[in-house]
Parts: C-alpha cells; sequence; structure tokens
C-alpha cells in the first residue's frame, strides 16, 4: 500500500471519528465545552495524522492551530453571543491560515489578498469533504486486497448510494402516516426521524473534517496567491495625488470644524443652537466608524494602483497618504468624543461598546499602515493587522463586554441618572453576577407593573444545568449565584415570619395576662 494511499485511509478513519464526536458534542446547544472538545479533537489528531503520515509541517502557519485553541476556549468562558461570534470567526480564521501555510509558505510576508484568496481557497477545499482524496488520492485496489475485493467495493458502493436514499424517502413516508410510522418503530425499535438526525449530523461533521484534514495534509500547497498588477490597472502618481489631494482637503476642513467641539465638549454641543447629544453623538458616531473604516482599504488599494517612476512619485505619495492618516486620527478622536458624549447620557450597550472597540483597533492598523506601507515594508502589514484582530478579540474576552455594561449603567444608577432596567436583563450570563450583586440597589425597579428586576432574573437563571456538554463557566457561575441569591432571600422570609410569629405570640400572652 501506498503512503499516500495509507494517509488518505487515515485521513477518512479520523473524520469518520470526528463526525461522531461532532454528533455527540454539538448537538447540544448553546455550545460550550462540547465545542472546546471538538477543536481540541481536530488539532490533536491532526497533528497526530501529520506526524503518522510523515508530513511535513515546515510553515509558519502550523502555530495557528493553538490560537485556534485559546479562541474556542472562549466558548468556555464567555456566554454573551458576540464574544462568542468573534471567538468563533478567531477559530475559522486561525484554523483556514494553519491549513493553508502549515506545510509551507510564510505567514508573516503574506498580503492582504494572500490572505483572503488563501482562505477562500481553503474553504473551497474543504467544501469538498472526502471526495478528492476518496477518487484521486486512494488507490483503493491496492486499499482491498483479496479475492473478494471486486465484490467489496461494489457492495460498498451500492450501500453508500442507497443508505441516504433510503433515509430520505423513508423519512418521508413515516411523516405521511402514522401507522407506518408505529411499524417502523416497533420492527425496527427506533425513531427513524431521529436516526436521520444522527446520520445527518455525523455526515456533516465527517464531511467537513475531512476535507479540512485532506486540504492541510494532503492537498496541493499553494505558497502565495500572487496576482501581477495588468499594467492597464495601474496609475501615475497624478491621478493618484488628485483623489488623495481632494480627500485630503475634505477631511481637512471636516477637521478644523470638529475642532471647537473637540476641545469645546460638552458645553459647546449645549450652546449651538439646535443641537442635542442625540443629533451630535448618536449619528454622527457611526458615520465616522464607516469613513474610517473606508479610507483604509482606500489607502492601500491606492498603493497597489500607484505606478511610481521615480523616487519623488513615492514621496509625494506618502506625502498625501502621510496627512491623510493624520486627519484620520482627528476623525477617529472626534467619535470617540462623540460616544463618550453619547454614552455619558444614555448609558452604554454592546453596540456602542463593540464600535468603540473597533474604532481603537482601526487606529492601531493605521498607526501600523504608517509603520509598514509608508516604508516600504507592505509586506509586513497583513501580519499585523492579523495580530491585532487577534489581540483584540483576546482582549474582549478578558474585559467581559456584558459585566461592563452592566457595572456602568448600574453606576449611572446611583448617580441618578437614566437607567434602562430592562435591556441589562436581557443581558447574557456574563452580566449576572454584577446584577446580583447590585440587586440591593436596584431595589423594587420593575419592568413592567408587576415584574421586578429581580423577578426577571431569577426567573431566568434559577435553573440547573440542562446538559453537561453545554457547560460554560459564565453560565455556570450565574445559576449558583442566583440560586444562592434565592435561598438566602427564603431564609430571610423566614426569619421574618418566625420573628412575626414571635412577637405574635408575645403580644397574645400579654393579652391573656
Amino acid at each position: 500500500m501506498g503512503e499516500r494511499t495509507r494517509l488518505g485511509l487515515g485521513v477518512l478513519g479520523v473524520a469518520l471519528v470526528l463526525g461522531g464526536l461532532g454528533d455527540l458534542l454539538l448537538r447540544a446547544t448553546p455550545w460550550g465545552i462540547n465545542f472546546f472538545i471538538w477543536i481540541t479533537a481536530i488539532v490533536g489528531l491532526a497533528i497526530w495524522l501529520a506526524r503518522w503520515g510523515r508530513v511535513g509541517t515546515r510553515g509558519e502557519g502550523k502555530w495557528l492551530v493553538f490560537v485556534a485553541l485559546v479562541f474556542a476556549a472562549g466558548f468556555v468562558l464567555r456566554d454573551s453571543p458576540v464574544v462568542v461570534l468573534l471567538d468563533l470567526l478567531g477559530v475559522l480564521i486561525s484554523l483556514s491560515l494553519a491549513v493553508w501555510l502549515g506545510r509551507s509558505g510564510s505567514l508573516r510576508r503574506a498580503g492582504i489578498l494572500d490572505y483572503i484568496l488563501g482562505g477562500v481557497y481553503t474553504g473551497v477545499l474543504t467544501s469538498a469533504g472526502p471526495m478528492p482524496v476518496s477518487v484521486v488520492d486512494i488507490e483503493w485496489r491496492d486499499a482491498v486486497r483479496g479475492r473478494w475485493k471486486g465484490q467489496a467495493l461494489a457492495v460498498s458502493r451500492g450501500v453508500l448510494l442507497a443508505a441516504p436514499l433510503l433515509l430520505l424517502f423513508g423519512a418521508l413516508l413515516v411523516a405521511a402516516d402514522a401507522i407506518f410510522e408505529r411499524l417502523i418503530i416497533e420492527v425496527f425499535g427506533f425513531d427513524l426521524a431521529q436516526v436521520f438526525s444522527h446520520l445527518f449530523l455525523i455526515t456533516f461533521f465527517a464531511w467537513i473534517t475531512a476535507g479540512l484534514l485532506w486540504a492541510g495534509l494532503m492537498a496541493r500547497v499553494l505558497e502565495e496567491f500572487a496576482i501581477p498588477r495588468p499594467r492597464v490597472l495601474s496609475l501615475g502618481i497624478v491621478e493618484v495625488g488628485i483623489v488623495l489631494g481632494l480627500l485630503d482637503l475634505l477631511f481637512l476642513t471636516f477637521v478644523v470644524i470638529q475642532v471647537r467641539y473637540l476641545f469645546g465638549g460638552a458645553g459647546r454641543v449645549a450652546a449651538t443652537a439646535g443641537l442635542t447629544y442625540a443629533e451630535y453623538a448618536r449619528r454622527g458616531f457611526f458615520e465616522l466608524v464607516t469613513v474610517t473604516a473606508l479610507a483604509l482599504p482606500l489607502l492601500l488599494i491606492a498603493h497597489w494602483l500607484l505606478r511610481a517612476e521615480t523616487r519623488g512619485h513615492e514621496r509625494q505619495f506618502k506625502a498625501l497618504a502621510g496627512i491623510m492618516v493624520a486627519l484620520l486620527f482627528v476623525v477617529v478622536a472626534s467619535a470617540l468624543q462623540r460616544m463618550y458624549l453619547y454614552q455619558q447620557e444614555f448609558g452604554l450597550t454592546e453596540l456602542r461598546l463593540y464600535t468603540t472597540i473597533f474604532m481603537v483597533w482601526i487606529s492601531v492598523v493605521l498607526l501600523w499602515f504608517v509603520l509598514t506601507v509608508l516604508r516600504a515594508s507592505r509586506e509586513g502589514f497583513a501580519f499585523g493587522a492579523l495580530l491585532a484582530g487577534f489581540a483584540a478579540i483576546f482582549a474582549i474576552n478578558v474585559m467581559n463586554p456584558d459585566a461592563l455594561i452592566a457595572s456602568t449603567n448600574i453606576d449611572r444608577m446611583e448617580d441618578g441618572k437614566r437607567f434602562d432596567a430592562y435591556y441589562l436583563t436581557a443581558l447574557s450570563a456574563d452580566a449576572v453576577p454584577v446584577l446580583v450583586e447590585s440587586l440591593p440597589e436596584i431595589g423594587d425597579t420593575r419592568l413592567r407593573k408587576d415584574y421586578t428586576v429581580e423577578q426577571a432574573v431569577v426567573d431566568r437563571w434559577n435553573s440547573r444545568l440542562p446538559d453537561w456538554r453545554t457547560w460554560n463557566l459564565g453560565r455556570s457561575r450565574a445559576r449558583q449565584l442566583v440560586r444562592r441569591h434565592v435561598e438566602d432571600q427564603d431564609v430571610r422570609a423566614l426569619k421574618l415570619v418566625n420573628f412575626d410569629s414571635m412577637h405574635q405570640d408575645k403580644a397574645s400572652i400579654h393579652r391573656t395576662n
């Protein structure tokens, strides 16, 4: 048996194991420790396959499998849907780059276009599932030896073709007739719909892991996706200079107007006729976020299109781009100041917090653009932006956004400012420790006429863990704290009842005497 056939069979076997494990673990939602276990199994078995199959892993991307494990651990730590989504994004990006640049290639020198096309390339290969390795890489005649190999292969193909058809038509017939459904359950002793759901999940997870393992260990390695710039798309310094120069002028005009607000603060806003906090901050912030987010890709595209024929052309581009970056920093400062004013007036929400974090990340990337692209080191820009993104997601996990939001808004309540109690009760389990601790300060704040914040928190989180697979530190702490709070309340109520009863007995004795 050839080495490639042997490795291909190993990929299929491992994928089948991971498919069964995925059905066993990930069937339970919301995901928690089960997702971390499954990603750990993928990484561990992939490393074992690489060693067992003597696959060379000289590429820098191989280290990103451990980054994927770090982000997968976020599913065990946090309950916030936004944080979980960011962690999932980190896992997908890490595994995609690990698959693409695990065997060869430089992660630090790859460009943004390389990252994007590499991710698409990996996704396409992964979506092919077990088909490439089964059709191209495995020599089945060598894998199945002996007298019955022809019949065995034919039977295997027949079973594989018939199984999905039997399940499909069987499920439809069971759904169509209750008597037939009862017959199937009595004869075979199982629910066909349930079996179908298990087989579907096993097939789905086995399919994607087979494609992922094949792409990372056996597929043709493309170290880079270098796309030469067609000369017809190139622009001279005149065209680029006009575009950047006019944009610089536009941004400069805006910045000059913003200076009075940046240094005037809330007093300047209040003094401006017809200008309220909502008009100044809420509307302006998101427009400025969009401007900053669009300006950075524009600078990168302009640099890629520039046909620098002399060093003077390069210096002119650097000057114009540098001016734009400097003005963008003022735009970022204006956006952050607007959000600060708005948050002071209306409180903190997830949208306001995450867009603020995004602006900070954009600021770091802009600074990195100056240190790399404008210093003739464009190849290092993408890697630095990627690290900044990973660092931002990691910092968000450490920050615990929902707890920060709850703490900030409760502090506002204690200062006598407006307070949205309903919003806090809708946050994830990560905010519950802050809410439970602050219930005495919140008091009888009501969400509606006969429903308090305390009742909402207790109704939502006073329950047992439904399934060990969904265990999560945030949800576990929330349930424990709420149960403890309910028990303490019961003890206080019992003491109060006993105290009242004792006083009533004393009063009765006194009247008798």
